[in-house]
């Protein structure tokens, strides 16, 4: 028999606790075992609720029992799970876990550790919630050389994205529904600001290209800044905006970011819409591959935590990610070396001032749309991010800039 222990009881943890009592058959099943979950460790007192059985309020009793083999971590943030965690892999106990901020800033010394004591860190649910995406990078990918991957990695500012686009309304009533809603948090930040895709962004791309990246590198812009009138521009142009996370290897060397982007219908992530996520990765080998589903929320999150639980106990004595990537740190490109194209929104009467424009950008796309007036829009050709700031320093009347993807 296989026991097992999860550290939190919050949305997540209930959910991993929800997964053994309804699947227990299936998971002893797919182990080829029985599996048995004995704790669940957690500061609060939950009375009435199922977890009383298993509920223990010391760390100590989980490191400390030979019994346990797989540990659930689920509590979030740093501290003190990093502690736990580590504890944990030293004591030859396999760890599965969601956090993403956990796994971006101390993976490669968590993997690591594992390799050197024999099991298992794994971290399936913490970059797509219910969406398988790093089982296939680190095996059903690894005959192919990944140049890309990227995706829509935050269920909260894509729903508030949609909403704008569907119904019209700017970026702080739509916060607001989705806070009604419970798809944004009271405090929205991390979500809003980019950064919890940002640490999802850094997890892909180490697995995606090998090496460390250090999510602190990325250049990180949310969507607080997104109007109405961008999102009428968008429409204009056939196009939508996306809070995309990106991660990319060329010739000239890696990049990632994260940034509102316009794309339109050519690209597989343009009908990705409310609380939905999606990740698309590009292989020299197998072209473009995408892995779609809800990125968030108890259930699929949960699922995700325990099919590594599954994988871990079907693994004693081995370490099936190797060292996840290497410990050595990638270097990404300045963003001032990036290349893209650019829409920008700029004060004035399209036919005084395209000219002026023109004698700037060169040839440009103009846009207009009849509801907005005393400003207009174009779409720049590609130039590197140094080229775009050196170009507008030289005109006057710039509004906003989103960045283009077709």
């Amino acid at each position: 028999m296989i026991k097992v222990a999860v550290l939190g009881y919050g949305t997540v943890g209930s959910g991993v606790l929800e997964v053994f009592q309804k699947n227990q058959e299936i998971l002893n099943q797919n182990v080829g075992e029985e599996i048995e979950l004995k704790y669940v460790l957690d500061r609060k007192k939950f009375p009435g609720d199922p977890v009383e059985r298993y509920l223990i309020h010391d760390f100590e009793t989980i490191v400390n029992d030979p019994e346990i083999k797989i540990v659930v971590e689920v509590m979030g943030g740093l501290n003190p799970s990093f502690d736990f965690v580590k504890r944990c892999l030293e004591n030859q106990k396999s760890v599965c876990t969601s956090n993403k901020e956990l796994v971006a800033q101390h993976g490669t010394d968590l993997l690591l550790t594992a390799k050197e004591h024999h099991v298992n860190f794994l971290f399936e649910a913490s970059c797509g919630g219910g969406i398988p995406i790093i089982r296939p990078l680190y095996q059903s990918l690894t005959a192919d050389r990944i140049d890309e991957v990227s995706g829509i990695l935050n269920g909260t500012t894509n729903y508030i994205l949609s909403k704008m686009t569907s119904d019209g309304y700017g970026f702080e009533e739509v916060l607001k529904r989705a806070q009604d809603k419970g798809y944004a948090e009271r405090d929205p930040q991390a979500d809003v600001e980019g950064y919890d895709a940002c640490r999802k962004i850094a997890i892909l791309s180490s697995l995606a290209f090998g090496n460390y990246i250090d999510y602190k590198d990325i250049y990180t812009e949310g969507i607080t800044d997104i109007t109405a009138t961008d999102i009428k521009y968008a429409k204009a142009a056939g196009a939508v905006i996306k809070l995309l996370a990106i991660g990319r290897r060329t010739d000239q060397g890696a990049y990632a970011l994260v940034c509102p982007v316009m794309i339109d219908a050519s690209n597989s992530l343009y009908s990705v819409n409310s609380v939905f996520n999606a990740v698309s990765v590009h292989g020299n080998m197998i072209g473009d591959a995408m892995f779609y589903g809800k990125g968030a929320g108890k259930r699929p999150t949960a699922s995700a935590v325990v099919a590594d639980v599954v994988e871990a106990a079907k693994n004693p004595g081995t370490t099936v990610m190797g060292d996840g990537w290497n410990a050595k740190k990638l270097e990404l490109m300045p963003l001032d070396d990036i290349p893209g194209r650019f829409f920008v929104r700029i004060q004035g009467n399209i036919a005084a001032c395209l000219p002026s424009v023109e004698s700037v950008f060169g040839e440009v796309d103009p846009i207009t749309v009849p509801s907005i007036d005393r400003e207009f829009g174009f779409f720049t050709g590609e130039m590197t991010e140094a080229q775009y700031k050196e170009k507008t320093e030289r005109l006057e009347g710039i509004i906003h800039m989103i960045r283009v993807r077709f």
